[in-house]
């Protein structure tokens, strides 16, 4: 199959996806609209004028773009998890897998419905967050950069779960145990230059954290940590992750088995 024919294949299977999670809106849309809802409630409004920062950017201001970090990052993660392992359940992806169709465009096909699902997402929360505060724009490039790469870094990640799960409980083990405590501890709610030091240190150690920091450079111009380093290592993930889920799919690890 030509590079041409690859395209197509793949476009299509991000097509597929998409109107899966349009088809599904009260699933994947309206959830994230309720939880941020009460974040910005409760954070926001009612704890948020008791908590001083130390600049001019209020405290629900400084919290909005780590909202809608963690949506981009939780629904890119679950969307790509939970789709690529139903095909494998369903045995549908043996019919991709014999169709001649690359693995690239797979890969491509699978991730592009989670940037959509992502960015879909991120799009409502900051939405509601206008609702609640003013939202600024410091660099539109940032913002764009940030999400974009994120959500893709994380549905790479998706994938790699669904090609290791063998059931449906496998599924909800890394998100649950993995992405939500990195999520909370990764500065979406707090500043980490107020955590004690050996917090700082851990949260350093933290991927998420650089993320949250980069996105919220796009909106505020300000940032903890070097924005320029942050936005490489993104690109790095992509690329490794690109590559191991590729070696993966060559090797039927997942699938074959």
């Amino acid at each position: 199959m030509g590079f041409f024919r690859q395209c197509i294949a793949s476009y299509t299977l991000m097509l597929k996806e998409c109107h899966r999670i349009v088809r599904i809106w009260s699933q994947s849309l309206i959830p994230p609209a309720i939880t941020t809802s009460m974040y910005f409630i409760v954070f926001g409004n009612l704890l948020g004028d008791k908590i001083q920062l130390g600049n001019d950017v209020s405290y629900i201001q400084f919290m909005t773009p780590g909202l809608i970090m963690l949506s981009i990052i939780s629904n890119s993660y679950v969307n790509v998890c939970s789709s690529f392992f139903s095909a494998k359940f369903q045995k549908s992806i043996e019919e991709l897998m014999v169709a001649s169709i690359n693995n690239v465009a797979i890969i491509i096909g699978y991730v592009g419905g989670g940037l959509f699902r992502g960015l879909a997402t991120g799009t409502v929360v900051c939405i509601i967050g206008m609702l609640f505060t003013e939202i600024t724009i410091h660099s539109w490039a940032m913002v764009f950069a940030f999400a974009i790469l994120t959500s893709i870094v994380f549905s790479l990640a998706g994938f790699t779960n669904a090609i290791f799960a063998k059931k449906f409980d496998d599924i909800a083990i890394v998100p649950t145990f993995v992405l939500t405590p990195l999520i909370y501890l990764g500065g979406v709610f707090h500043s980490v230059s107020s955590l004690p030091q050996h917090w700082q240190s851990l949260s350093m150690a933290n991927p998420i954290y650089y993320v949250v920091n980069g996105l919220r450079y796009g909106f505020l111009g300000i940032s903890e940590v070097n924005i320029l380093a942050s936005f490489a290592a993104l690109v790095v993930c992509v690329m490794l992750l690109m590559g191991v889920n590729i070696y993966l799919l060559r090797k039927g690890v997942g699938i074959r088995s």
